[in-house]
Formats: C-alpha cells, structure tokens, sequence
C-alpha cells in the first residue's frame, strides 16, 4: 500500500525541470534529508532516463515515479523505465485505470469532491489537492469530513515550510512539493538544506496536532 512509503514520512519530491546528469545528486541529497517518494514530471528534459537512474541507485528504499502524466499510454513507458508511481496534475480516470492494471501506484490531481470520488472509485491510492492555493486548509477540512479516513490527501501547489501547518491541522497527510523544494541549477547543499526544512516543519506541524507519523 502506498501508505507503507508514506508513514515513515509523507513528502513527495518533484522534481521539475531535473536533468539525467544531476539526477542521482539531488535523489541522493534527498535520501539522506529521510525523503522517499520522488517523482520526475513528464515535462522534464529526458524525463525517463532520470526515472531510470533514480530507479536503479534508489529504487530499493525509494517510490520512484513520474509526474504530470498527461496520456494513458505513458504508464508503460515510465513502468520500463522502472517508476512505480504515476501523478497527475487532473484526474483522468483512463490514467488511473492503466496505471493499476500495470500495478503501479496512481495519485491523480483532483480540484473538488466530484473529481475525488471519481478517483477513488477508478482505483487512486492518495488524491493530490491541486492546486493547494485554491484548495485551502478551510475547504480541506470540509473535505477531510467526508472522504475515506483511509484516504491519503495531499496539498500540492506553492507549498513552503511556513505554510504547512494549517494544512496539517486541517487533516493533510502529506505534501507533493515543488520549486520550494528543487529548482533547476540549485545547488545540492541548498536542495538539502531545504528538505531538512520541510522535514522539520512536518516534524513540528504533526507534533502539535499530536499525530505520530
């Protein structure tokens, strides 16, 4: 189950824009900051082959995966390539449907209930909120009423350490981060010394909410 990479910490890294020849770099700087859900958007320059040297060095300790999955007929190539996880930035349950027949792990992006339930019923293991910047801790909440206690959800869109923790206490389990976390031409030594961040704000977020993760 997906919450089996999620408990130890609750994290997805996207890793946009990410070349082959720096990706075992920061998956490494990653690993040591405790990450271990990656996922490498579509749109990245040879997205496949980083998903495959990610794969190969981390695979063992890390879901590996890719991101902005836009066509069904991606999943078995992303599947070659090693990656066990496919996202996406909506909800097309075609996608979802592929990406569980070739048992891989799906979190599709959803913007309200009706795509939610739609997801859950095509067989998603988590839900991505996105974007997070419409979806606030408010509706979250209101959300989090109603969905599968089981149902990991998790805010993606513009997501910093300092913002965190009204989404935790709204009921996220988790969060897919972005440009905060990695950007092209960012040195390693900041991209971990930003993931430590985050780790420390979910640390402390769940702390206070009482939650042991």
């Amino acid at each position: 189950m997906i919450r089996d990479w999620l408990n130890a910490l609750p994290l997805v890294a996207i890793l946009r824009g990410i070349r082959p020849d720096e990706a075992l770099a920061v998956g490494h700087a990653l690993y040591d900051a405790t990450f271990r859900v990656i996922e490498v958007p579509m749109n990245s320059p040879e997205p496949l082959e980083s998903i495959r040297r990610l794969s190969s060095a981390l695979g063992d300790d890390c879901l590996i995966g890719a991101g902005t999955v836009l066509r069904s007929e991606q999943v078995a190539q992303i599947a070659a390539a090693g990656g066990r996880l496919i996202v996406m930035p909506h909800a097309d349950v075609a996608i979802i449907t592929a990406a569980k027949r070739a048992g891989l792990y799906c979190i599709p992006g959803v913007a309200t209930p009706t795509e939610a339930f739609a997801a859950i019923h095509a067989g998603a293991d988590a839900i991505k909120l996105f974007p997070a910047e419409q979806i606030t801790p408010t509706v979250l909440k209101a959300w989090r009423a109603v969905m599968p206690r089981d149902l990991a959800m998790l805010p993606v869109g513009g997501i910093t350490p300092e913002t965190m923790a009204p989404y935790i206490a709204a009921g996220a389990d988790g969060f897919g981060l972005g440009s905060a976390l990695y950007a092209p031409g960012r040195e390693t030594d900041d991209i971990r010394r930003r993931a430590l961040a985050f780790v420390q704000a979910w640390k402390t977020g769940t702390a206070s909410q009482g939650t042991n993760t």
